[in-house]
């Protein structure tokens, strides 16, 4: 399919203006186009990564009002451009984005009565800035893209429970800042280097010697520190829990997955396309204290997560502690580490959306997610409960989920670049996850108390009503959803090196170190 990067942005521009317009007709009719424009997209950025692949330089553009590299320099008019890694993370969101909207049915009906047609057009929109966050080549659209995303982000988690609309504003505040900071680097980009298009600005970095510039050093760090803002890197991650424990359940389960790993997705792209591997690494400092940065982050984050009493609580602060595993593996600056960081987005991703969709379902059935309120859960939920606990055991990093092989090449980043603060780290927070997880199976399964106090009798008796003990799985419409990306992290774990093989063949353009560099 020409054009198949176009086509990512027609399918949910247009689906959700007829949304939006399906209020005035029939309002039953914002699902249905909703899931028709995400298969939709999902269907072009499959196309694109295909295209993408098989592309002698692996890699695909569009340029939009006719403008043509063959006639125009590049930065003039608007770029997308789709190599492997820019593909893989659309398909990724796109395919996120389309599980969700097929879950969402039952939650929105009920948290958002009356509302439908307008969550479901600000959930596209919230889908497509998402999208092009990945497909740009340019850094103001970049901007504008993670603004359309942030927009509609408030405007979603607004749409929830009572403390919502404070989460809301709170997440609106630091998302403000992160943006503004951002912008404000990218305007000392523009006045230094003359153009906004990505590989123009490296290239002119390049050939006129700016590591030195102290115009350059500032922008790389508003613009850093900006995007560590965004991703709700510690100690920038007040907005988070807030946001994604307050916000209506869907909007729980798609921003989860996504928003934080796009945005280390924009922390590599501006390493690697925009100021390059030799300035970014060896012309600033932050390659030295950064690690530091991530050790504290992933403690300080893990004590939090162990601290809840609260699924969804418990993993918004498990997604800020994955935050810091995906940064280190960036800054400790070695090819196995931004091979493990780049997994761990993909992982991340499907094993974050297997556990809110399990949280949604155990919210919708025992209108509750708390700990004490979900003992037994597994003899009424036996498949939502696996589907979770797939999500549970790739968080963890257990063979054969996608989370045990991400983390084997964070892992081996951090021996080979000699980064061992960082693998003790990695070590403690994934003994953290063990122990929250397991005390989960216990009150899931084995039906535990607070204090751990067994409340069964033996016997498969494990002190329930009858009422408890009854059957009650999940609606379809809700457990397909949860079943699809457990097996797609089971997928992705067993062909792991063909997803490893692609994150090469996009890494080889750069000049990436295999050992130690700085210690």
């Amino acid at each position: 399919m020409e054009n198949s990067i176009a086509w990512i942005f027609i399918f949910p521009l247009f689906g959700s203006a007829f949304v939006a317009l399906s209020r005035y007709v029939n309002i039953k009719l914002a699902y249905p186009i909703s899931v028709l424009s995400m298969a939709g997209a999902f269907w072009a950025g499959v196309e694109t990564l295909q295209q993408a692949i098989a592309s002698p330089n692996h890699e695909i553009s569009y340029l939009l009002g006719g403008w043509t590299l063959d006639l125009y320099p590049r930065g003039v008019g608007i770029e997308f451009r789709a190599d492997i890694l820019a593909s893989l993370i659309a398909l990724i969101v796109l395919g996120v984005g389309l599980l969700v909207t097929i879950y969402s049915k039952i939650h929105v009906e009920k948290e958002t009565r009356n509302k439908e047609a307008i969550y479901y057009s600000l959930m596209l929109l919230q889908i497509t800035g998402l999208a092009g966050i990945c497909l740009t080549g340019d850094a103001f659209n970049l901007y504008v893209l993670i603004e359309v995303a942030a927009l509609t982000g408030y405007g979603l988690v607004a749409m929830g429970s009572n403390r919502a609309a404070a989460a809301s504003y709170n997440y609106l505040i630091l998302g403000t800042i992160g943006a503004s900071l951002y912008l404000l680097g990218v305007g000392y980009l523009y006045i230094k280097t003359g153009t906004l298009n990505m590989v123009g600005i490296r290239e002119v970095i390049e050939t006129h010697g700016l590591a030195d510039s102290p115009t350059m050093q500032v922008a790389f760090v508003l613009i850093g520190v900006g995007i560590l803002i965004k991703m709700a890197f510690f100690p920038f991650h007040a907005w988070l829990p807030h946001a994604y424990c307050n916000a209506p359940t869907t909007t729980s389960c798609l921003l989860a997955p996504l928003v934080t790993k796009v945005m280390i997705y924009v922390m590599i792209r501006m390493i690697l396309s925009v100021f390059g591997v030799e300035f970014s690494f060896e012309s600033t400092i932050w390659v030295s204290w950064m690690p530091w940065l991530v050790v504290i982050a992933i403690v300080c984050a893990a004590f939090l997560a162990l601290s809840q009493r609260e699924i969804k609580r418990m993993l918004a602060y498990l997604i800020v502690a994955e935050v810091g595993y995906m940064v280190g593996g960036v800054w400790i600056y070695n090819y196995y580490g931004l091979i493990g960081s780049i997994f761990h987005i993909i992982s991340d991703a499907c094993m974050t959306l297997c556990l809110f969709l399990g949280a949604g379902i155990i919210l919708h059935k025992c209108k509750t997610t708390h700990f004490d309120g979900i003992r037994g859960l597994f003899s009424k939920m036996p498949l939502t409960v696996t589907g979770f606990f797939v999500g549970g055991f790739s968080i963890i990093g257990l063979p054969p989920t996608c989370g045990f092989f991400s983390k084997w090449y964070l892992i081996t980043g951090g021996m080979v670049s000699g980064r061992w603060e960082y693998l003790v780290v990695l070590m403690f927070s994934t003994m953290v996850m063990v122990i929250l997880f397991f005390r989960l199976i216990e009150r899931i399964h084995l039906a535990v108390d607070e204090s751990g106090k067994n409340l069964g009798h033996g016997h498969g008796d494990l002190g329930l009503s009858n009422e408890q003990k009854r059957f009650d799985e999940a609606p379809l419409v809700m457990l397909i959803p949860l079943l699809v990306a457990a097996s797609t992290v089971l997928l992705i774990g067993v062909y792991n090196q063909e997803v490893v093989n692609q994150i090469e063949n996009f890494l080889q353009a750069y000049d990436l170190p295999t050992g130690v560099v700085y210690k």
